[in-house]
C-alpha cells in the first residue's frame, strides 16, 4: 500500500453487513487519532450516517454538464442522436422533433462536438450532493447522496472519494454488486475487504466480486457475517482460491440488537473494539504499510 491508505469495504449482494463492518472498523480507528476518512459511496441509499454522528461541515453540490438545443438554430440532421451513445436525444426527423433526455445523459459532450450548426450549449443539472460531518478533530464521515431520478451514481460517488483526498485513512463503504458504482469505488482501493455469509447466494455473489477484483488486479480479504450458519462451501473456496479469511462475526442476538439501535457495536463491547482493531492491523501487517 502506498503511505496514503485506501480500503474499500464491499460485497457482492445487499445486506451482508458492509455497512457494520465499516461504521465500526472507521470507530475503533478514529478512536485511535488516525487522521481518517469514512466515505459513504452507496449514494442511492447512503445509511452511514445513521451510525456515525457528526456536525455537516461541507456541503456541495455535484453537477454536470447537459446540452439544451436552440431549435432556432438546429436543421434537425440527427447528428447527435448519431453520436449520443446513451439514447439521451430524442429525435423524430419527420415532424422536426428534437428533445434532450436529460436523465439519460452522461455529460460527455459528443453531441456538441457533432453539431455543425452551433445549436447546442450546456447547462449545469444536479446529480446529488456530497456532505462532510466532523467526527472529531481529525475524523470524518463523507456522504455521496444522488437525487431521486437520476439513473446514474458514479459522478456523485467520485466526487465523494475526491473529497477525502486530505485524510490518510480513507475507508470506502461500497455500494452492492458488482456494476459501475462499485467498479468506481474500488478502482482507487489498495486493498478490498469483502463481506459475505455462508449461504449459496453469498458464495455466488462473493465469486462474481472476487473475479471482478481479478480482472482489475486489486488484492482482496473476506469477512464472513452470520459465520456460523449456511454451510462450509465458503470456506472452501477461499482455501481453493488462496484468499485470506480475515474475520468472523457470529449470528448473535447482541449485535443484531445493537445494529437496529443504530449503536456500533465497539462502544458497546470492548471485546469487538480488539477485534476490529486487530482487523486493522492485519490488513496492514499483511498487506503493507509500516506508516500505521
Amino acid at each position: 500500500m502506498n503511505q496514503k491508505t485506501k480500503i474499500a469495504i464491499a460485497s457482492g449482494k445487499g445486506g451482508t453487513g458492509k455497512t457494520f463492518i465499516s461504521t465500526n472498523l472507521f470507530n475503533v480507528l478514529q478512536k485511535r487519532d488516525f487522521n481518517i476518512a469514512l466515505v459513504d459511496c452507496d449514494a442511492e441509499e447512503p445509511n452511514d450516517r445513521e451510525f456515525i454522528r457528526g456536525e455537516l461541515r461541507i456541503s456541495q453540490k455535484v453537477t454536470q454538464k447537459v446540452p439544451v438545443i436552440d431549435e432556432s438554430k438546429c436543421t434537425y440532421c440527427g447528428k447527435c442522436k448519431e453520436y449520443c451513445n446513451y439514447n439521451a436525444i430524442f429525435f423524430l426527423k419527420d415532424t422536426k422533433m428534437i428533445k434532450v433526455l436529460d436523465e439519460l445523459c452522461h455529460g460527455c459532450g459528443a453531441c456538441s462536438v457533432a453539431c455543425g450548426d452551433n445549436a447546442i450549449v450546456e447547462k449545469d443539472d444536479i446529480l446529488g450532493s456530497v456532505n462532510q460531518y466532523g467526527v472529531s478533530k481529525n475524523s470524518a464521515l463523507i456522504e455521496a447522496r444522488m437525487n431521486v431520478g437520476i439513473y446514474s451514481p458514479v459522478n456523485v460517488i467520485k466526487s465523494a472519494i475526491k473529497e477525502a483526498n486530505g485524510f490518510d485513512i480513507i475507508l470506502l463503504d461500497s455500494p452492492p454488486g458488482t456494476s459501475c458504482p462499485f467498479i468506481q469505488t474500488v478502482a482507487t482501493a489498495d486493498y478490498v475487504v469483502l463481506v459475505t455469509e455462508p449461504t449459496p447466494f453469498g458464495l455466488s455473489d462473493l465469486m462474481q466480486s472476487v473475479d471482478t477484483l481479478k480482472s482489475m488486479d486489486k488484492s482482496c480479504g473476506v469477512i464472513i457475517n452470520r459465520a456460523d450458519l449456511g454451510n462450509k462451501d465458503i470456506y472452501d473456496y477461499l482455501q481453493l482460491e488462496n484468499i485470506p479469511l480475515l474475520m468472523t462475526v457470529p449470528f448473535d442476538k447482541k449485535i443484531a440488537v445493537s445494529y437496529s439501535n443504530g449503536e456500533l457495536l465497539t462502544n458497546l463491547y470492548p471485546d469487538w473494539d480488539i477485534k476490529f482493531n486487530q482487523l486493522y492491523d492485519t490488513i496492514i501487517e499483511q498487506y503493507g504499510n509500516s506508516n500505521h
